[in-house]
């Protein structure tokens, strides 16, 4: 079909760009610019993006500004020593024994602080499994956010649970810093960039309540040890006199740069919204009609830029990534139309694959079934990924040094 290859190329060069204007590393300096700190800092960074952020606040203070560190990141995703600073890598998506000992290097670091201390905490998307210090076995920590992540809740319902659970989520690393000083710079990966879900939000309070942990346990039909249970009626901190924070980078902005990049390639843009939340194949249906309905009005190119963070309902045992399974459920709908639709994860992972999103285009969903896959069979089983490899439509990047969150951008040619 005529123009698709372009438009391919055009979608992935315009995530790429929106994606470099959203890396950390500036953002980090602009922030600690302005920051005096009455002695060295001890320097927390945790996130997929956790690397470049404490490379960039190393950058500013020097050896001589901090005291000791700890680098907390996802597997792969460190490029190398800074300074004195520990590196540690986890696996993320899934809780492993990495991201509590690492958390448990971290707990020793910070004990023993003084009012005239000050932890400087870089957090980034991906926190919640990367610093974990559970207060239940581990193994039922990890059933527990399985159990979570498979039944579709939402990411305020995961929180409520997971930080009852937890000796650091939900203010209680800042309660464990004190009397020192916690100094959180965020990168959002979230809806409405709210602290206290970043990660979790270990040294923001917590407006969630046992109530609504316990609702969210009965509603989901959770699976939980007594133990677990009593830890949801221990309420989390919801002051912290210590603690102050400020986030630098978010999914709008991801969004208004993907759109930038669009009208300087020609196509006219527009933003659909920056709070996609919703099922990931309810998502990838909803654009597919968008470009059905739009196509017939359309004077010159355009570019329907959407981001967020949809959900998938594991119910099938197939691999893939919920962008992966957006641009799957989109194919249908794209079926024979002059339109390429790219779902991307900015940190260059999309669930626990090595691809950071797909494609699908006007002829997607031919190419799917001369391949022999079946686009509602590979829904019901999760397995977006092994569909779009068949078709050469993963777009894989590696990491990229950054996480706000998923940018969709959608292209039409009249």
């Amino acid at each position: 079909m005529e123009h698709l290859e372009d438009m391919r190329r055009d979608a992935a060069e315009i995530v790429r760009e929106a994606v470099r204007t959203c890396l950390p590393d500036e953002a980090v300096r602009r922030a600690l610019a302005g920051m005096r700190f009455p002695r060295p800092v001890i320097l927390a960074a945790v996130g997929k993006a956790a690397w470049r952020m404490a490379e960039s606040a190393y950058g500013v203070l020097g050896p001589e500004g901090i005291s000791r560190g700890i680098v907390i990141t996802k597997t792969g995703h460190s490029e190398g020593p800074i300074g004195s600073l520990l590196i540690r890598e986890a696996p993320h998506p899934v809780l492993g024994e990495a991201a509590v000992r690492a958390a448990e290097e971290l707990l020793e670091m910070v004990s023993g602080l003084t009012a005239e201390d000050t932890v400087l905490f870089l957090v980034s998307g991906g926190g919640s499994a990367l610093l974990e210090y559970p207060l239940i076995p581990l193994e039922e920590l990890a059933d527990v956010n399985r159990q979570l992540l498979a039944c579709g809740a939402s990411i305020e319902e995961i929180n409520a649970v997971r930080k009852r659970l937890s000796g650091v989520k939900g203010g209680r690393f800042a309660r464990r810093c004190a009397p020192a000083k916690v100094v959180s710079v965020l990168l959002s990966d979230v809806l409405g960039d709210r602290p206290d879900i970043i990660a979790s939000g270990p040294a923001c309070p917590d407006p969630s309540t046992c109530r609504e942990a316990e609702e969210v346990a009965r509603r989901y039909g959770l699976r939980l040890s007594e133990a677990a249970r009593e830890c949801l009626r221990k309420e989390t901190p919801k002051v912290l006199e210590n603690a102050e924070y400020q986030v630098i980078g978010s999914v709008s902005r991801l969004c208004r740069a993907a759109a930038a990049a669009a009208e300087k390639r020609g196509y006219g843009a527009e933003l659909l919204t920056d709070r996609l939340s919703c099922q990931a194949k309810e998502a990838g249906r909803l654009l597919a009609s968008e470009a059905r309905a739009r196509l017939p009005c359309l004077t010159r190119p355009a570019a329907l830029i959407a981001g967020g963070e949809t959900v998938v309902e594991l119910r099938g045992k197939g691999l893939g990534g919920r962008c992966q399974e957006l641009a799957l459920a989109a194919a249908e709908g794209l079926c024979g139309l002059p339109a390429v639709l790219l779902a991307a994860g900015s940190d260059g992972t999309d669930g626990p694959t090595d691809a950071a999103g797909g494609f699908a285009d006007g002829c997607t969903a031919e190419a799917l079934a001369g391949a022999g896959v079946s686009i509602p069979a590979a829904l019901a089983e999760n397995d977006a990924y092994h569909a779009l490899q068949k078709v050469g439509n993963l777009w894989i990047t590696g990491p990229t040094g950054t996480n706000v969150n998923d940018v969709c951008v959608l292209l039409l040619w009249p």
